[in-house]
């Protein structure tokens, strides 16, 4: 550091006391969102210890800090892949061929809470729920309606799925067969991260052993057959919605990628094959800075740990790509119209942080289901970020920002410790088996919500500026409850003409082999989806031979 700037840097400090003493600032200490501490002022001198070619780089290239892609969006913007479903596989349909319509680039299928945890829709389990936050799934005739007049080879599509993605991914490939689409050429991801489930969602079903069994199966059957489809999707969201910081977000997402990743090469699977194929999902809230430092932190740890820690020579299977969802805990149910703000500031940071997807949640979805003019509303707000904002025309337009660099190599470090100590405990089942992740973000979670109550974090319309209003004017989207009705009656319509010996064949193939660990089950589970076994009875197999998980209460 020259001699000139830390005369001027002292001499600026020397000026900002002597203001200090007649006007100070707004609080004494200023943080990020996660608690990490923020300076007032950055400079060169904060960004010494960074190396360029070691550190930050170019991007499309090794640590890939600045990006998967060298040109980014001058070559084509992310895929606007809007989070949907609801009520009945029609409706669902209906709403994606408007997006579509819209111009999304992408689909992505939110599964009700029944499909989500392998029950049909005429289980007791499933009373009061069938298409209640997503779309009911009982079959692969459900699929084909879900996905009709969609053609399969032109659709990326997303499934927010996990105790059940090999049932649902193998309804896919049949839909794209009964299209006359080979399953290489389908293209999309599962989500089918049952880690995170245990940690912080709770939609998970069997325990972990036979559940990561299913998942390498998976591995190994789409790196065969379905070679252009993500096999997983590391999830941080739902740890970010749990109440997690910013550094434990990337922490945890990126120990749960550790542990797949470790998992498949024990079953023999090349993380230089695979891992091309890893995707992954974080959050995007409302501390601009800190999210667009965390992905670039994210993209540069995860780098380092696949070439470090399990010697991946192959570049493709270094990088770091991922999906963006905007955050949907900091949406408020008071003054909902803020949330278009909220929003638009948070996928701004996923565009600058360099996300591969992004899907941007409506303004009512604290209220309800999003309608059709609020989902509209957001994916414009995607299209005007990259058609009007200019961001998306150079590439990784904050790099070489003081505090931006700052705040990358602090969130990599804090996340690097969390890693080391869940190494220390023997890997992250073991951490998640102490509750040890699980108390980390209920810690966190503690803190916010105790500054939100101390008005020491401000959420507009919530602690501050309350105007009195009526939400009875949005036209909120309800599910009626005859769609569970409709569901089951289509449900047993189809029991009755379907050929239920194949079906119990096929089913008595899956019992088999899911005692026996060397058997692949994807192709199996995709014979019974074919003979229109359903999500339901399939699952229930799996359930008598695995058994069914019991979470482990923290507190």
């Amino acid at each position: 550091m020259n001699t000139e700037y830390k005369d001027a840097r002292a001499k600026f400090e020397a000026g900002v006391a002597k203001s200090l003493q007649k006007n100070k600032e707004r609080k004494e200490n200023f943080t990020t969102g996660g608690g990490l501490p923020l300076g007032r002022l950055y400079g060169p001198d904060d960004t010494e210890s960074v190396d360029y070619m070691k550190d930050i780089g170019f991007p499309g290239e090794y640590p890939f800090t600045r990006g998967v892609q060298p040109t980014m969006y001058r070559g084509r913007f992310w895929t606007m892949r809007q989070y949907a479903g609801f009520a009945s596989a029609e409706e669902s349909n209906e709403r994606y061929r408007y997006l579509l319509s819209q111009g999304t680039t992408g689909l992505s299928v939110a599964f009700d809470l029944p499909t989500q945890i392998g029950y049909d829709s005429d289980d007791p389990m499933a009373q009061g729920e069938c298409g209640k936050v997503g779309v009911a799934i009982d079959s692969l005739q459900d699929m084909e309606i879900l996905f009709d007049q969609i053609p399969l080879d032109k659709v990326s599509t997303s499934m927010t799925i996990n105790a059940p993605a090999s049932v649902l991914l193998a309804m896919y490939i049949c839909v794209g067969e009964k299209q006359g689409v080979p399953m290489d050429v389908l293209s999309g991801t599962i989500q089918n991260d049952i880690l995170k489930e245990y940690i912080a969602r709770g939609t998970y079903i069997f325990p972990p052993k036979p559940s990561m069994r299913l998942i390498t199966d998976i591995f190994a059957f789409c790196s065969e057959n379905v070679p252009k489809w993500n096999t997983i999707s590391i999830s941080g969201y739902h740890i970010r919605e749990a109440g997690s910081t910013a550094a434990q977000e990337v922490a945890f997402t990126l120990a749960d990628g550790i542990a797949y990743v470790e998992a498949a090469a024990r079953k023999g699977l090349d993380p230089n094959v695979f891992g091309e194929r890893l995707s992954f999902f974080f959050n995007a809230h409302n501390d601009f800075l800190e999210e667009v430092a965390k992905f670039r932190a994210a993209r540069r740890m995860w780098a380092r740990i696949m070439k470090d820690r399990f010697s991946v020579t192959n570049p493709k299977a270094q990088m770091l790509r991922f999906h963006t969802q905007t955050g949907g805990s900091t949406l408020t149910a008071q003054q909902p119209e803020n949330n278009i703000v909220r929003v638009t500031m948070q996928a701004l940071a996923a565009v600058l942080g360099g996300t591969q997807s992004l899907h941007t949640n409506s303004m009512d979805e604290a209220l309800a289901l999003p309608s059709e003019k609020s989902v509209g509303i957001a994916l414009k707000t995607q299209q005007i970020i990259a058609y009007e904002s200019g961001v998306t025309n150079t590439v990784d337009p904050l790099a070489g920002s003081y505090v931006v660099e700052s705040l990358t190599n602090e969130i990599e470090k804090k996340a690097f410790e969390y890693i080391g100590q869940i190494d220390d405990m023997g890997g992250m089942l073991t951490a998640i088996e102490k509750g040890y992740v699980q108390k980390h973000i209920q810690d966190a979670a503690y803190d916010y919500q105790r500054s939100v109550e101390a008005k020491e974090a401000i959420v507009v319309g919530v602690n501050k500026f309350q105007v009195r209003e009526d939400n009875g004017e949005m036209n909120l989207l309800t599910v009626d409850a005859s769609v569970g009705e409709r569901q089951i009656a289509k449900l047993h319509k189809l029991k009755e003409s379907r050929d239920n010996l194949a079906v119990k064949n096929a089913l008595d193939d899956i019992r088999r082999a899911a005692a026996d660990d060397s058997t692949n089950l994807m192709p199996l589970i995709i014979n019974a989806v074919r003979s229109y076994a359903t999500e339901g009875e399939i699952c229930g197999v799996l359930r008598n031979v695995f058994g069914e998980y019991t979470e482990n209460i923290v507190l």
